[in-house]
């Protein structure tokens, strides 16, 4: 890549494919050189202090980086342990990441930079609010009132001219349990992100989803149990594990375990409606139909 930068600065000048000129593309290079350093030590950084001193850091140079003319369209491929994600039809892209603070505490932060026809940009800053909401699942939220997890899956869905994106996230949460979020995102008249809504359906008196009909949906489970939730084109669902008490104690979270069984989600008409059971036999461990999302962000290098 770096050899490729120095090429283009002796090409004639202009702008190559999607308005990024040879002097944009390697002030980008430079600044994703910083955030690669940056974002390993907020993963792998020995203490808080440092981990807290890097986030920092990879703050002030994304900004800086996504300032540049066209950044959009500059995939920051070495960046490995921050999510980046595009929209499926590349109307938007999501960076988000976490930081530990200890082991029973984490933090999530991110930002969703839109496409612009002049290619300035237009950046929302995502904050976490989770840990000051009552009812995280129950909550409609804006950018800067985010249920913060780190996404690794965009969905897209329409109904009735309206474009849905179904986000697939995870946190770590604690030290003894891990979440996994399904949220849905939309933009208002005013083109700003809101997240959740009633997009989920499941039967009424369900003892285990109580609440009909959530904002947002949750698996939460076992440290190390390693719960999936994916979507799979091929049967056009979301599918996640059923889980399972290790103890008999299914209100103790941290005590849920796959089963081998699968529940889902299909789309019909504006919302996502509860599957039961997706498959008529239990899946033995390492047949599931899906891979599971990586623990550390995945990279995500093309569009979609």
């Amino acid at each position: 890549m770096r050899y490729l930068i120095l090429a283009l600065l002796f090409l004639p000048c202009g702008l190559l494919p999607g308005g990024l000129s040879a002097q944009r593309l390697a002030e980008l290079h430079a600044h994703e050189d910083s955030l690669a350093q940056s974002g390993n030590l907020i993963v792998n950084g020995t203490n808080a202090s440092d981990r807290f001193v890097a986030d920092s850091q990879f703050t002030r140079t994304l900004v800086r980086a996504l300032k540049i003319p066209y950044s959009f369209n500059y995939p920051f491929d070495s960046v490995e342990n921050v999510s980046r994600l595009y929209a499926p039809d590349s109307s938007f892209r999501v960076f988000t990441w976490e930081i530990m603070i200890d082991p029973d505490n984490y933090r999530r932060h991110g930002a969703i930079q839109m496409r612009t026809p002049d290619g300035s940009l237009k950046l929302y800053a995502l904050i976490d609010r989770t840990d000051m909401m009552d009812r995280p699942l129950d909550t409609v939220t804006s950018n800067d009132y985010w249920v913060g997890n780190i996404y690794y899956k965009i969905v897209l869905k329409k109904f009735q001219n309206r474009k849905y994106y179904t986000l697939l996230g995870y946190d770590e949460h604690n030290e003894a349990s891990t979440r996994k979020w399904i949220d849905v995102l939309t933009f208002d008249e005013n083109n700003h992100p809101v997240f959740g809504g009633q997009y989920f359906t499941f039967p009424a008196g369900d003892p285990v989803h109580p609440s009909p009909s959530p904002d947002r949906y949750m698996i939460e489970y076992k440290k190390g149990a390693n719960a999936r939730v994916q979507y799979d084109p091929d049967l056009d669902l979301l599918i996640f594990d059923h889980l399972i008490s290790e103890s008999n104690e299914p209100e103790k979270r941290y005590t849920l375990v796959p089963d081998g069984d699968y529940e889902g989600f299909r789309w019909v008409n504006g919302r996502w409606v509860h599957i039961n059971k997706v498959f008529n036999q239990k899946l033995q461990n390492g047949q599931a139909p899906v891979p599971a999302p990586l623990k550390t962000p995945p990279k995500i290098q093309g569009k979609g």
